[in-house]
C-alpha cells in the first residue's frame, strides 16, 4: 500500500468543494494512457451530481484502440461526455466548448427562457498532478497563462482564467488520494510521471513495465534490440551493454531505468495504454 498525501493536496480538495457552487461544469482531466488509474476515486464524492466533461489528455501518446474503447465506456450519461484531446497538437481542443454546451443544454435553455443574456460558461478544471491541466489552459487561451511543468505539483493555487466570451476557467492544483491500495495504480501513476519518480523503487517499477510490455506490446522491446523471451534482468543487462551504461565494470542500472522511463514518456516505444 502506497501512502502519498501532501498537505497542499488536502487544502486543494477543500477548496474544490468550496468553489463548486460557483461553476456550471467540471472539466475532469485524465491521462489517456491511464484513464482509470488517473481518475481520483474521491472526485465522485466531491462532485456528486455536478455536470462533468471528461477530457482524456495526451491521447496521441496512448494506444488508439484503447482510446476509442475508453471513450465509449466512460461516456456514462448526458452529464458525463468524454472527449479525446491533445493539447500539444490541438486535437479536439475546438470541440471542448461545444461539448460543454451540450452537457449544459437544459440549464442554458432555462436561462434563455428567463430572458437572461448569453454568458460565458464557468468551468472548473480538475485532475491529478501532471495530467496536463496547465498545458490545456495555455492552448485554449493561446498564450502562456498557467505555469507548465513536466513534474507533479506545479499548480499551487486556484486561479480564474478568461479564455474567451464563451468560457471562463477555474484552474485547480492536482489532487491525489490518500493511498493506492492497488499497486498497479501506483506503478501506472509513477510511469506516467503523476507521482515523483523517487516515491517508488525504480527497479520494481521498471520490472513491472517490462513484464507489461512483454504481455501487451512485445514489439516495443525491439527498440532496444532485445528478445522479449529473455529474462527481465538479461534484458536490462543487454540494454546497458548496448548503451555502454557501465561504471567501474558494473552495470549502471539507474541509467537504464531512466532511459526506459524517458523512452516511454517520449513515445519512442510507441503508443502505449497501461490501463485495461
Amino acid at each position: 500500500m502506497i501512502q502519498w498525501y501532501p498537505g497542499h493536496m488536502a487544502k486543494a480538495k477543500r477548496e474544490i468543494e468550496e468553489k463548486l457552487k460557483f461553476v456550471d461544469i467540471v472539466f475532469e482531466l485524465v491521462d489517456a494512457r491511464i484513464p482509470l488509474s488517473s481518475r481520483n476515486p474521491m472526485i465522485n464524492d466531491i462532485l456528486k451530481n455536478k455536470p462533468r466533461l471528461l477530457l482524456m489528455t495526451k491521447s496521441i501518446m496512448a494506444d488508439d484502440y484503447y482510446n476509442k474503447k475508453f471513450v465509449n465506456e466512460l461516456s456514462i450519461n448526458e452529464y458525463t461526455k468524454t472527449l479525446l484531446i491533445d493539447s500539444i497538437n490541438g486535437l479536439n481542443i475546438n470541440k471542448i466548448v461545444t461539448t460543454a454546451k451540450e452537457v449544459l443544454k437544459d440549464k442554458l435553455a432555462k436561462e434563455q427562457q428567463r430572458g437572461m443574456k448569453p454568458r460565458a460558461i464557468k468551468a472548473m478544471v480538475i485532475g491529478i498532478p501532471n495530467v496536463g491541466k496547465s498545458t490545456l489552459i495555455n492552448k485554449l487561451v493561446g498564450k502562456k497563462t498557467a505555469i507548465v511543468g513536466n513534474k507533479p505539483g506545479v499548480t499551487k493555487a486556484q486561479q480564474w482564467i478568461r479564455i474567451n466570451k464563451d468560457l471562463d476557467l477555474l484552474d485547480t492544483p492536482g489532487v491525489l488520494w490518500p493511498k493506492f491500495e492497488d499497486q498497479k495504480i501506483g506503478y501506472n501513476l509513477a510511469l506516467t510521471g503523476a507521482i515523483k519518480d523517487d516515491i517508488l523503487h525504480k527497479d520494481d517499477l521498471i520490472i513491472y513495465f517490462i513484464e507489461f510490455l512483454k504481455e501487451n506490446y512485445p514489439n516495443s522491446l525491439q527498440f532496444y534490440n532485445v528478445c522479449k523471451d529473455d529474462d527481465n534482468i538479461d534484458i536490462l543487462d543487454t540494454i546497458a551493454k548496448n548503451k555502454n551504461f557501465i561504471r567501474n565494470k558494473e552495470i549502471d542500472y539507474e541509467r537504464v531505468y531512466d532511459l526506459i522511463l524517458n523512452d516511454f514518456r517520449n513515445i519512442r516505444l510507441g503508443r502505449i495504454t497501461l490501463d485495461r
